[in-house]
């Protein structure tokens, strides 16, 4: 079996590595997508309307495994390619929307450090970002003016530039601090301070504790603080587009954790915080943003803990009678992953064995007969009515693949006859037919 375009073995290995050790890779996934199709186009949709200057908020729920990161994973490489801004960040114990030790603070800390753009994907993007700001500002004013950046005049054009930016962000809350930083950002470049500018780079992550610390350092009596890290992450989305980009995307994966605080007030705050988030970009006082959040079914629609359990975000999520498995409504707010089709779990399979053999580059001999029997395995398996995924599905075909390649003369089918597999009490004997539409009862 040949593929149009074969992977480099580095994005191979890459891609097999990450997929067999239960995560979603980072580069790659071009080579490996499958279904979703409906689900992407909603969402790049949405895309579409945060560049030209509006907002958008997005669940996407489904169970573990499902593919959530992944989908998450395959947007954010999109639009870095458009020209977008990604933040994304995973919740955890430490990092939430909001908490008495700093939580909110910290989240905000993971966002900025993962910024990334199309020529910085791993992250770190925001030094590039203001230098490439100033750079552009320089040569629009070049090319405006006709001006020598030698000359003292060009100096003042220049300096005019930067403060019409900064004056348009002044109406925003914190907008007037937020300008000054940037003031300060380019008379250090100017005068090359690397001091000040580390100064500057430190208040925008947030890593002053006090405000006395920064207003020695910088001369500004503000920092990002719990309570407003998020107005300052609209300031950014506002300086990004002034800066060239066309918006900024927030991911934030394992809202789970939400779920599991203990302490019912305050899971009630962090749910406020995204009460006011969602609010914000609904209602148009966010511009050329947009939000994605993942979430575990019962994380999202608990009525003790989860989401739902604070009423104004369960009356404006919960779903309308209408919608249901198949046919749900792609412009709610929430996105419900369905199950992957039996067809596009062979298309899958199909993908992985031509990256394996690229990776280790030999000629692969695997027939549709094996694709299938290793897929009627897999959903036959003890438990798998209930709690296969495509993760788990991907793991155990890698695990297969490796197993060919390292033992000489086997075979895919010949491994499964082997054994190796629990089977339910029945579930053999009653298996549905290959390609038959009752594999889609499995939550894959």
């Amino acid at each position: 079996m040949q593929q149009e375009r074969q992977a480099p073995k580095r994005i191979a290995a890459a891609v097999l590595n990450s997929l067999k050790g239960g995560v979603v890779p980072r580069v790659g996934l071009e080579y490996i997508t499958v279904g979703r199709a409906r689900e992407i186009e909603a969402l790049l949709r949405d895309v579409e309307i945060i560049a030209e200057g509006g907002a958008a908020f997005r669940f996407i729920t489904g169970s573990y495994g499902s593919g959530k990161s992944f989908l998450l994973q395959t947007i954010r490489n999109h639009v870095m390619e458009k020209g977008f801004v990604v933040l994304d960040a995973d919740l955890s114990p430490e990092r939430r929307f909001s908490g008495t030790k700093g939580q909110g603070l910290a989240t905000y800390k993971e966002l900025i450090r993962n910024m990334a753009t199309r020529t910085r994907p791993e992250g770190g993007a925001l030094p590039l970002i203001l230098e490439r700001w100033l750079s552009s500002l320089q040569t629009e004013t070049v090319t405006e003016t006709g001006l020598d950046p030698a000359d003292a005049a060009f100096e003042q054009a220049l300096a005019k530039r930067v403060f019409s930016v900064i004056n348009a962000m002044e109406d925003m809350v914190n907008g007037f601090d937020f300008g000054r930083a940037l003031v300060k950002y380019r008379q250090a470049v100017v005068n090359g301070d690397d001091g000040q500018k580390s100064a500057v780079l430190r208040w925008f992550r947030g890593e002053y504790a006090t405000k006395s610390e920064a207003r020695q350092a910088l001369g500004i009596n503000l920092i990002v603080t719990d309570e407003n890290w998020y107005d300052f992450l609209k300031l950014f989305s506002a300086f990004l587009v002034r800066a060239g980009y066309r918006g900024m995307i927030l991911m934030i994966d394992e809202l789970v954790n939400l779920f599991r605080i203990p302490h019912r007030v305050t899971r009630q705050y962090n749910y406020e915080k995204i009460l006011m988030m969602y609010n914000d970009t609904l209602q148009g006082k966010a511009k050329h943003i947009g939000v994605l959040m993942c979430a575990t079914p019962q994380c999202l629609e608990d009525a003790e803990k989860g989401i739902f359990s604070y009423d104004a975000l369960r009356s404006r999520l919960t779903q309308g009678h209408f919608s249901q498995p198949g046919a749900q409504d792609m412009l709610a707010p929430i996105i419900r992953l369905e199950p992957l089709r039996y067809e596009e779990l062979m298309v899958l399979c199909e993908k992985l064995t031509a990256l394996h053999a690229g990776l280790y580059a030999y000629e692969t001999h695997i027939a549709p007969e094996e694709y299938i029997a290793f897929l009627k395995a897999e959903f036959e398996r003890i438990g798998a009515s209930t709690h296969i995924t495509p993760r788990e599905i991907i793991r155990d075909f890698i695990e297969l693949l490796n197993l060919v390649w390292q033992t000489p003369g086997s075979t895919l089918g010949g491994i499964l006859q082997q054994g190796g597999f629990l089977f339910a009490p029945g579930e053999a004997e009653e298996a549905p037919q290959v390609g038959s539409d009752a594999y889609a009862e499995f939550e894959v």
